[in-house]
């Protein structure tokens, strides 16, 4: 990761060796002398952390003032100087603590962190002017088939951003799918027809298209350094929640011009002629409600957060809009163009 370009800030949960001392008894001289491992330990620590002899009741005081027993730092923090406690043996001869152990430098124990009742060992790292998806792809790539530890294996997924970006927008992405099939079904309630809601809805890849080539063109043009690292405009679960907004706006237009021909093909005017009028007399309309929603949406632009929302807006209706007004149409004479010509040249 520390070698991986965009990747900046690498730690992990594992703990810098530490060593402690250890007092080791021996427990044949100890057993001589009549002193016990107990009076040992008592010992060693009344010194080095303090034996608590009383408490003093004071009236300034809700709880009281425990009194503490310990030797000053300096006699206490060398070994030399705690081999010198005297011990009192069982025949009340006073014998040194050297004369009953040594003490011994060991390492204090790594803390273990389990997930699911595995150990595991977290690996952080933050990405400067590069996608968290583009980082771990490369990381996957650079250690694919690089040998590994026996019974040690690498997840990427498992926590952190990335596990939470997918599962972001993977709900993002069901809830679409949801919201577009309940536009689906309304707008078949409301024109009792399965291939024309399917036509209206066409503007909705329509604004995808320009959603994404939008995020391209607005880092191409405004992308900017901060401390060396860019600073783009990412594609963050926030667009993909405008992303969703727009598939209401988006079909709108398209339930605006399809409406309009539907009336004027129900007063008897032939295909061709009814997608002209609407062209022309809808077009206006359109435009002007589509320009509402973009400025609506520029301030949004300003927040750090929320950016990526009203970009997704901006730049999908945009593109929407201009290909509705020219695919749906088309879309919507390959349909129907033919039942029109079959019924006029039955007449």
């Amino acid at each position: 990761m520390e070698e991986t370009p965009g990747v900046v800030d690498v730690d992990d949960v594992l703990v810098a060796p530490e060593s402690k001392a250890v007092f080791r008894v021996d427990r044949e001289k100890a057993a001589l002398h009549g002193i016990s491992e107990l009076q040992i330990a008592g010992a060693l620590q009344g010194t080095v952390d303090g034996s608590r002899v009383g408490a003093l009741r004071l009236d300034t005081e809700v709880n009281p003032v425990h009194i503490m027993l310990r030797l000053p730092r300096v006699d206490r923090a060398r070994q030399e100087d705690l081999l010198q406690i005297m011990m009192r043996g069982q025949n009340g001869e006073g014998v040194f603590l050297s004369e009953l152990g040594r003490f011994q430098d060991t390492v204090i124990d790594q803390p273990v962190y389990h997930k699911n009742l595995t150990p595991v060992v977290y690996v952080f790292g933050e990405t400067a002017g590069l996608p968290p998806p583009e980082a771990v792809l490369a990381l996957e790539d650079k250690v694919g088939d690089e040998p590994t530890l026996d019974g040690f294996r690498m997840v990427w997924s498992g926590e952190g951003e990335w596990d939470i970006t997918l599962r972001v927008f993977r709900d993002l992405g069901i809830a679409f799918g949801v919201a577009v099939l309940g536009i689906y079904i309304l707008l078949m309630y409301q024109t009792q027809s399965y291939l024309l809601p399917a036509i209206q809805l066409i503007a909705l890849p329509l604004s995808v298209i320009g959603i994404l080539p939008g995020f391209w063109i607005l880092n191409l043009l405004t992308g900017h350094t901060v401390g060396g690292w860019e600073n783009p405009v990412y594609f963050t679960a926030t667009a993909m929640i405008g992303m969703i907004a727009l598939a209401g706006i988006a079909t709108r237009n398209s339930i605006l011009l399809i409406e309009f021909v539907e009336a004027q093909k129900a007063e008897g005017k032939p295909l061709i002629v009814s997608l002209i009028e609407a062209g022309a007399l809808r077009t206006r309309p359109i435009l002007l409600t589509s320009l509402a929603a973009m400025l609506a949406a520029w301030p949004i632009t300003l927040d750090p957060i929320f950016s990526g929302l009203a970009w997704a807006l901006i730049y999908g209706i945009a593109v929407s809009t201009f290909f509705t007004l020219i695919v749906v149409p088309v879309v919507y004479y390959m349909a129907y163009g033919g039942r029109s010509c079959a019924a006029g040249s039955g007449d």
